[in-house]
């Protein structure tokens, strides 16, 4: 994967909130025990929610009165093409990266027949953030707010995917946030609604056909990705993905499959207790969204086959 130092980056679709910041106050997360149903947010946080021991680990809470102005620094001019290393540092890739994904869907969303797609921003946060759906912190892994539409995500986290889960490849970073925006999509189609009323654990369940789905969606917009264009709409922002990426994002959605975690956790695989699907079926379905290239095939409310 090579980024183009060349395209400028849209830092309007982040913002770096810093130790605790967010747009605070919220409905409160629903905090479920190891498996449980854990309400809408159960259904609809995502990549890992399960990944730390199928809890949100919400364990270092802050007061909710944060404006979101906890970041100091202005992302715009770190992330400058006139700084020659704007791209070492992680907000601006990954700002990148937020570009790509929702330039793809901006494009491909009004092909589902449900109007122009409404882009939303990331917030990166350090140990905790205040959010529409309450306040978390960094244990439960980069995830969606349906509430806010929001996507959240401690940068930190890719290194823990690094060094617990073995997914080192640097393409597993621009995966876990089109993943994220598999949810925003979702949410904005209704589906979330529409699996919010199924079993929210189960080797069948609507809480696996969500994650399946967006990992489709997110293998559909790796199809896609070098053509993706900067905000002036001149510079591609990727000027090369290669197959060796797509195996890193493949052997990523391997890796926190809910039969690897719980068999890395060292208890013993227990499909009644699976709320993102397999390995190999989180394989299977970005590999699917990705060969196929086109999100009306990453169906998988519509199918016994997942």
């Amino acid at each position: 994967m090579e980024l183009n130092e060349r395209a400028e980056i849209d830092t309007s679709q982040v913002n770096d909130v810093g130790r605790g910041g967010g747009s605070g106050g919220g409905i409160g997360f629903p905090i479920p025990g190891g498996g449980g149903r854990g309400g809408i947010i159960g259904i609809v946080v995502a990549v890992l929610v399960a990944l730390l021991g199928g809890g949100f680990g919400l364990n270092a809470m802050t007061n909710g009165d944060d404006t979101g102005q906890a970041g100091g620094t202005d992302l715009k001019e770190v992330c400058a093409t006139s700084n020659p290393q704007h791209l070492e540092d992680p907000r601006c890739r990954n700002a990148l990266y937020v570009n790509s994904i929702q330039g793809y869907w901006q494009k491909t969303y009004p092909e589902l027949g449900k109007g122009k797609y409404e882009p939303t921003v990331t917030n990166f946060f350090q140990a905790a953030v205040n959010t529409g759906c309450g306040q978390a912190d960094s244990g439960v892994g980069p995830f969606y707010c349906p509430a806010d539409r929001k996507v959240y995500i401690d940068l930190s986290f890719y290194d823990e995917l690094a060094s617990r889960f073995g997914a080192k490849g640097e393409f597993a970073q621009p995966y876990v946030l089109a993943h994220e925006y598999g949810h925003h999509i979702q949410n904005l189609l209704g589906t979330n609604a529409k699996a919010g009323q199924g079993d929210q654990s189960g080797p069948r369940s609507a809480s696996v056909r969500l994650e399946l789905q967006a990992d489709c969606y997110a293998g559909a917009w790796a199809r896609h990705a070098t053509e993706s264009k900067d905000k002036t709409g001149q510079q591609p922002l990727f000027t090369s993905i290669t197959e060796a990426d797509i195996s890193e994002a493949v052997n990523t959605a391997e890796a926190i499959g809910d039969d690897s975690i719980q068999e890395r956790s060292g208890g013993r695989v227990n499909p009644d207790q699976f709320t993102h699907g397999t390995s190999e079926q989180r394989k299977r379905w970005f590999t699917q969204g990705y060969d196929r290239g086109d999100p009306k095939t990453c169906d998988t409310f519509a199918t016994d086959q997942l």
